[in-house]
């Protein structure tokens, strides 16, 4: 377990312009140094953002897309292409602008899909991909992904963990079928704590007054269980990415002068 660092940006532009820079660099050194990348992408406003700051970077095309693994944290459970997928508005924001291997976007299942409207079938089937890409060196079911990035909900929640629903008490699994979500769509796809724990390292984004509160809850102790951005943390980093406003009722010691 990493303990948490904090940066603080003025803006949410800014901190979407800063997280792509930090990602482009990451991404780099990981394929530099093993042949290869991968990250986990994220959804939302937050999300969305930084993968639009990074297609319209300079510095993108110092990554080699051929040799990027992009996986998902979380998916709603709609037909495909519909446009509150997480994969399409990926598509939208950078996907269709660069060179991406379509064999290594790694989407979940769509309701539409070879399983249907069985989700839990939907989850074991991205479980069993993750496992089959998962070599010796990680030394668990899923791969040791680089970077995964993760939006922070208004009520603490990420991915499509909520708070004290079955999906974040999970302890085996590493891929859910989420029931009952408390947020349209209903039924979802999720990576489970353990899966996300997997990573190297593991960025939170957060950017508004709205998710103020829960940067605080998150950051102050709270259990896993009713605040799972609280259980989200990297083998190697933990880190915060938020704006001054979600970052509003933190305590100043929490981070540098310099950051904000």
């Amino acid at each position: 377990m990493s303990a948490a660092q904090v940066v603080v940006h003025r803006d949410k532009e800014l901190m979407a312009q800063a997280a792509a820079a930090r990602l482009i660099t990451r991404i780099v050194d990981a394929q530099a140094a093993r042949g290869s990348a991968s990250v986990v992408l994220t959804g939302g406003r937050n999300g969305n953002g930084l993968l639009a700051a990074l297609s319209s970077a300079p510095a993108r095309d110092a990554i080699d897309w051929s040799r990027l693994d992009l996986w998902w944290g979380d998916e709603r459970f709609l037909p495909d292409g519909d446009p509150e997928r997480n994969v399409t508005q990926a598509r939208a924001a950078l996907l269709d602008t660069v060179p991406v291997d379509s064999a290594r976007v790694h989407v979940m299942p769509a309701s539409d899909g070879p399983y249907g409207s069985d989700v839990d079938a939907a989850a074991a089937a991205y479980a069993a991909e993750l496992a089959a890409a998962a070599g010796p060196e990680d030394h668990g079911p899923v791969p040791t992904f680089d970077v995964l990035l993760l939006g922070v909900g208004p009520d603490t929640h990420v991915a499509s963990l909520f708070p004290e629903l079955p999906a974040v008490r999970e302890t085996e699994r590493t891929v859910v079928g989420v029931h009952g979500a408390p947020k349209p769509p209903p039924t979802r796809v999720s990576l489970t704590l353990p899966a996300i724990r997997a990573a190297r390292e593991v960025w939170l984004l957060a950017a508004g007054e709205d998710k103020a509160k829960a940067v605080q809850i998150a950051l102050s102790g709270a259990g896993e269980v009713q605040a799972p951005a609280a259980g989200a943390y990297g083998r190697a980093r933990t880190l915060w990415l938020l704006d001054s406003a979600a970052a509003s009722q933190l305590p100043r010691a929490l981070y540098p002068p310099a950051s904000a």
